[in-house]
């Protein structure tokens, strides 16, 4: 994931970040699917800090933690929570075991976990799991993986893109796979709650 370490790249997808087609229709059904009473929420690969904005903007009494590895991501959720005294940044990288920050009522995550190897997506899942409080949720609102080439294609050109401007750091994997490992880990109400293309918001409770 070294491109995220360049501003340059970083900046690029701040850019379009916002133009992302229905994103903000995933981000709503994501909201949806958290508790109603929140004390602590982990947003993983918080990037710009748009997510945990919204979560905490529903949730006033929650306290936040934005977890990037990115120096221009970093620099920019120090600025955007410079005033909000509930939110902690903390600089870790996602292939890496997740540090001892505690529990939390919910973990969120948009367009992050994708960057990380497959076999560390699942491990990176299970330590979502031991961080969640009893009834916690985990939403991932993530890039996947098309079925087919041809749906790939249609993907790259509804985003206005093509395959030669790919982001070289994308792992994609399938929802399919996701949601398996998701209940293997334990999860319980494990399901794709809302999909454009390939964009889908990956979700599961800990009972």
């Amino acid at each position: 994931m070294s491109e995220w370490r360049n501003p340059e790249h970083a900046d690029a997808y701040l850019e379009r970040a916002d133009d992302i087609p229905h994103r903000s229709a995933g981000e709503a059904t994501l909201l949806e699917e958290l508790p109603g009473n929140i004390g602590r929420v982990l947003d993983l690969g918080s990037g710009s800090g748009r997510l945990l904005e919204l979560v905490l903007a529903g949730h006033s009494k929650a306290i936040g933690v934005a977890l990037d590895f990115s120096p221009p991501m970093l620099e920019r959720l120090k600025t955007t929570f410079a005033w909000d005294a509930r939110v902690q940044v903390v600089e870790h990288d996602l292939e890496n075991p997740l540090p001892d920050l505690g529990t939390f009522d919910a973990v969120v995550s948009s367009f992050a976990i994708h960057h990380v190897p497959h076999e560390r997506k699942r491990t990176l899942y299970g330590e979502v799991w031991e961080l969640l409080e009893p009834d916690g949720v985990f939403c991932n609102l993530e890039h996947v993986a098309s079925p087919t080439t041809g749906l790939h294609e249609r993907f790259l050109a509804a985003m206005g893109t093509s395959a030669a401007d790919e982001d070289p750091s994308n792992k994609l994997l399938d929802v399919e796979t996701q949601l398996q490992w998701l209940r293997e880990i334990g999860f319980s109400d494990v399901d794709c709650c809302w999909k454009w293309r390939e964009l889908a918001l990956l979700a599961g409770r800990k009972r």
